[in-house]
């Protein structure tokens, strides 16, 4: 690499710095191959990195890549709050209402609000319509998380869901069934084998936090292996779409707390809104980020 690169650390979904999910920014990377970011992001070793690839906009709003440290992603939501309040302090420098970012899925609008000395306080990301795809056989899936049938909320579908990305989520009836959970890897990979979605999200009514309306976890198998998540915006966008849908609440219109990442040692709070929009369901998600680190990639 010929040229240093700026690098931000950030806590996403964090109430208090060192909780949250992590993200690593990069600014810059536009001439570097596809083959560098994915080393780059190897290195960083986070849930996710992001590169802006253009100080300025483009027609649908500032170029981001986001990656893995195994793939490339179209979307993710952590990533793309974390992105923009980085691109507002870092490359505008002055509060902003609401700006896009261009991603892979398309462009996706940032609203901020302001607090003290104007800085950001909640950040909304509009994720698009939540798709709803099929839905599963309750022991499949819970039996490939160490659980029992008799864990699932049965009122409600384990569903797949998608905003960009696809979830399967699956509503579970108690806080005591959501920390007992654990991938059992080969009943999870013959349950992913034929669905549209690798990723599970569990979530329950009993929450660590009073004032918080939902507890919930991320589990994965990638190349890496088993993997949580500690905050995972686009699977709470899957959840606030499926939340309205099947009016898990006894009520369409959707505002709620969801707490996540407190089994990692990391707790995250996440803010859902989601309401019928004619045919399709609008959502938002929204959340702190605080900073951690700047730095130089030589």
């Amino acid at each position: 690499m010929d040229t240093e690169l700026d690098l931000y650390i950030v806590d996403v979904f964090a109430e208090t710095k060192y909780a949250g999910n992590q993200l690593a920014v990069i600014r810059g990377g536009a001439d570097l191959p596809t083959e560098t970011l994915q080393q780059i992001a190897q290195e960083m070793n986070y849930s996710e990195t992001t590169f802006i690839l253009s100080d300025q906009p483009q027609a649908e709003g500032y170029p981001v890549r986001i990656f893995t440290p195994a793939e490339e992603l179209p979307f993710a939501g952590h990533p793309t709050l974390g992105t923009a309040f980085i691109i507002q302090q870092h490359l505008i420098g002055s509060p902003v209402e609401q700006l896009q970012l261009q991603l892979q899925i398309g462009s996706i609008p940032v609203r901020f609000t302001y607090g003290v000395n104007s800085s950001p306080g909640i950040l909304w990301m509009q994720q698009n319509p939540p798709y709803f795809g099929p839905t599963f056989d309750p022991a499949q899936v819970t039996q490939a998380l160490g659980l029992s049938s008799a864990d699932h909320d049965d009122r409600f579908p384990i569903q797949v869901v998608s905003t960009g990305v696809p979830f399967i989520l699956l509503p579970l009836r108690s806080l005591a069934a959501l920390q007992r959970a654990q991938i059992d890897p080969a009943l999870y990979r013959a349950l992913i084998d034929n669905a549209e979605a690798r990723w599970i999200y569990l979530f329950c009514p009993e929450t660590h936090q009073p004032g918080n309306h939902l507890a919930a976890r991320m589990f994965v198998i990638d190349q890496k292996g088993i993997w949580e998540d500690p905050a995972t915006g686009s699977a709470n966008g899957c959840l606030a779409g499926y939340l309205c849908r099947h009016q898990y609440f006894g009520q369409e219109t959707v505002d709620v707390r969801v707490e996540q990442g407190y089994e990692m040692g990391r707790p995250s709070l996440l803010l859902l809104r989601s309401e019928p929009q004619g045919e399709q369901i609008s959502v938002s998600v929204g959340g702190r980020v605080i900073p951690v680190a700047i730095g130089k990639l030589i």
